[in-house]
């Protein structure tokens, strides 16, 4: 469909204001080389960096760097190879059985051995732990210690992407460390066996490391050439891409589309694109969580929600560098994420219209629209394509965390964010955390809690796929739950610092070196 003046006017072009190029006059700084640290930004501050006590991919991305678990994906190939186990096997659809490897230390200097992997896995499985996202681990029953070197993971159904979930959700906790000072303390000085060990946590402004020179032999993620890394927390893309031409930080991502070619332009800097797994969405509360008198438990207004928004504009207007439209609510190359399934939603305002006055709100209506996206325009968009048809959005711009504590309470009756899937290509990683029942659930849908229990209980991909296919039909006809966009990250970095990216947005500076 070609773009109008009257759509760029109620759409893209009302939230389009690219960020202004602040002036920076100074000289290029010394290489970061000389001093061996590698200077990071983040834009969302992390309250616990245990990956099983958030579920924002920041505090994934920073307990990466020194946290390893029974297995790793390779990056590039997205095969499983060793980690801290070095052999496994399937004993029935139900069962895994690990050799673990030997000679590894914590980074406190006690060793690694299975009664750490017993602990770590029968604590997250249990209920009362209370971890960030149960649905990564609520097909674990438990684990058990079959010898010297061996343990055995049980699962409460077949759950086929069960080492997917082992290698990048599931790090080993050190048992006796984390018992001697408890959650807390464990959060304010966590310890792993990774490349990198923590030398400072700050909830506030960051976090630091230094390189681990007793990371094991045959480790996955090899010994990183930079000796330190520092981690600030920058609130706003606006203040970070100025540290960044500032020369005061080395590496920034998720930055602002608008601002690819400005950074290109600077001799000490360069910025580049990575498709990535993570989904733009917007989620509507269909039960009526946040109150009764909330509109969206109206089907017609989610369906005109869904026509009022042109999905493909943003996507490559604003997002751009290859973003996609997903017509399913997951991304498309997981296992189970079948296009073909959902119910198609073109972008039509006057559909939208009169979708309304049929629900009888012809004059449309006033509502809160959450969002922590950022560039900022993303969000201002989708509030303009409301507008256009009535729904007067009243955009509340919040920070990642705030507007998860919000969304877990049932607070929010339309709430814009991301979800990345934890980088897992299987739909088992996505539909679960919306539509199972759990704290983000705002369908709260027996049917489909019933199809993905289904999906999600057999090892069989013939009834795996029938029951996913039936939930994204659902899902889609009931309109809960709008993909937005697929996500591209865009890094922006000194021309010194070589970095490899991935698709899975997991961003490995262990990797990364001086040139």
């Amino acid at each position: 469909m070609t773009i109008g003046r009257r759509l760029l006017g109620q759409g893209i072009a009302g939230a389009a204001g690219a960020l202004a190029l602040p002036t920076i006059l100074v000289q290029p700084a010394a290489a970061q080389r000389s001093a061996n640290t590698l200077r990071i930004a983040f834009r969302d501050a992390v309250p616990n960096v245990d990956p099983y006590f958030n579920s924002q991919r920041t505090g994934l991305i920073i307990a990466h760097q020194a946290m390893d678990g029974l297995v790793h994906r390779d990056p590039e190939t997205f095969r499983i190879v060793p980690a801290l186990a070095t052999e496994w096997r399937w004993v029935d659809t139900k069962t895994l059985d690990f050799t673990l490897r030997q000679g590894v230390k914590f980074h406190d200097g006690s060793d690694f051995g299975p009664d750490d992997v017993v602990y770590t896995i029968n604590t997250i499985a249990d209920p009362n732990t209370r971890v960030a996202t149960p649905s990564n681990y609520a097909w674990i029953q438990g684990a058990e210690k079959t010898g010297d070197w061996t343990v055995r993971l049980h699962m409460k159904r077949p759950t086929p992407a069960a080492l997917e979930y082992a290698a990048l959700v599931m790090p080993i906790w050190p048992k006796a460390y984390r018992e001697r000072v408890g959650p807390d303390g464990f959060s304010r000085a966590p310890i792993g066996t990774g490349p990198y060990r923590f030398t400072k946590v700050d909830v506030a402004t960051g976090v630091e490391w230094e390189r681990f020179d007793g990371y094991y032999q045959g480790g996955p993620k090899g010994r990183p050439a930079i000796q330190k890394l520092t981690a600030r927390y920058i609130g706003d893309a606006a203040t970070e891409l100025t540290e960044l031409l500032g020369q005061r930080v080395d590496w920034i991502w998720n930055m602002n589309p608008d601002q690819v070619a400005n950074v290109n332009r600077m001799p000490y800097l360069q910025s580049t694109r990575q498709e990535s797994m993570r989904v733009g969405y917007l989620n509507l509360d269909a039960s009526g969580r946040s109150g009764a008198g909330n509109p969206m438990t109206n089907l017609k207004v989610r369906q005109a929600v869904w026509h009022a928004i042109d999905r493909k504009s943003i996507a490559e207007r604003l997002v751009g560098g290859g973003s996609r439209v997903p017509d399913a609510p997951c991304f498309p190359s997981q296992f189970g994420c079948n296009a073909d399934a959902a119910v198609k939603y073109d972008y039509d305002p006057a559909k939208a219209r009169a979708l309304l006055a049929e629900a009888g709100f012809a004059n449309g209506f006033d509502i809160e629209l959450t969002s922590y996206v950022q560039p900022r325009q993303w969000s201002e968009a989708v509030q303009n394509y409301l507008r256009a048809v009535g729904i007067r959005a009243n955009l509340n711009l919040m920070q990642v965390a705030a507007q998860i504590q919000r969304s877990m309470r049932g607070e929010l009756a339309m709430e814009m964010g991301s979800w990345g899937s934890y980088s897992i290509n299987d739909v088992s990683a996505i539909l679960p955390n919306y539509f199972s029942g759990g704290a983000q659930d705002y369908a709260r849908d027996p049917e489909m809690i019933r199809l993905l229990e289904e999906g999600g209980s057999t090892a069989d991909e013939a009834v795996r796929k029938r029951a996913y296919d039936a939930a994204i039909r659902r899902a889609t006809e009931q309109a809960y739950w709008l993909p937005l966009h697929t996500y591209v990250s865009v890094f922006g970095f000194r021309k010194e610092l070589e970095f490899p990216t991935f698709p899975d947005e997991l961003p490995r500076f262990y990797l990364a070196k001086w040139k």
